[in-house]
């Protein structure tokens, strides 16, 4: 984690407004009943929270992508961004998509590991290209558009643009990890 304890403090469930518990109720079937840091945290502001939880569940759920590659490229702009609280939580998700242990550690990586398919080390180019020069080149966008849709390609940006948002809200919020969450490992501050 960047932060040892949090710039915004999650708030607290018997302070959260009627709009705030009707945006964050329905998550709670995804967490087992509890509710992440990141909702109790944008808690404190119900109309942001709100508005990006649409745009959110779509990356999400609604995406044209493959659950798998969807997380390839949460994963890899998490580890990018250095934002541990999304690492973690979607090292948990990658798993239950189907990505393997070694999977995940290669996406750390990058494209350049070993073991990549080309259309795999096409996401991880793409999302490296997003992060570092907001474009991807013709050269991986020639290799994704091979495989994938224009729908998909476009979800494919709003993917990596998405949980950019999401890193640098986590990083500089300090929202610290949930109960349970792994560590990750080898992950510069």
């Amino acid at each position: 984690m960047r932060l040892d304890e949090p710039r915004v403090a999650p708030l607290p469930e018997s302070e959260w407004t009627e709009p705030a518990r009707t945006t964050i109720e329905p998550t709670r079937a995804m967490a087992g009943g509890k509710v992440f840091n990141i909702f109790s945290t944008l808690a404190r502001h119900p109309d942001l929270l709100k508005r990006w939880m649409v745009f959110a569940n779509h990356v999400l759920v609604k995406s044209t992508l493959p659950p798998r590659e969807r997380e390839i490229l949460i994963l890899r702009i998490g580890w990018l961004c250095r934002a541990e609280y999304e690492w973690s939580q979607h090292v948990l998700i990658g798993k239950a998509v189907g990505l393997s242990d070694a999977e995940i550690e290669r996406i750390a990586e990058g494209p350049d590991a070993a073991g990549w398919s080309s259309d795999d080390a096409a996401l991880l180019r793409a999302t490296d290209e997003l992060h570092g020069d907001a474009f991807i080149s013709d050269a991986t966008w020639a290799v994704l558009s091979k495989k994938w849709s224009v729908q998909q390609l476009m979800d494919v940006v709003f993917t990596v643009g998405q949980y950019n948002l999401v890193s640098m809200a986590l990083n500089t919020l300090g929202v610290q990890l949930d109960d349970g969450l792994p560590r990750a490992k080898g992950m510069p501050k």
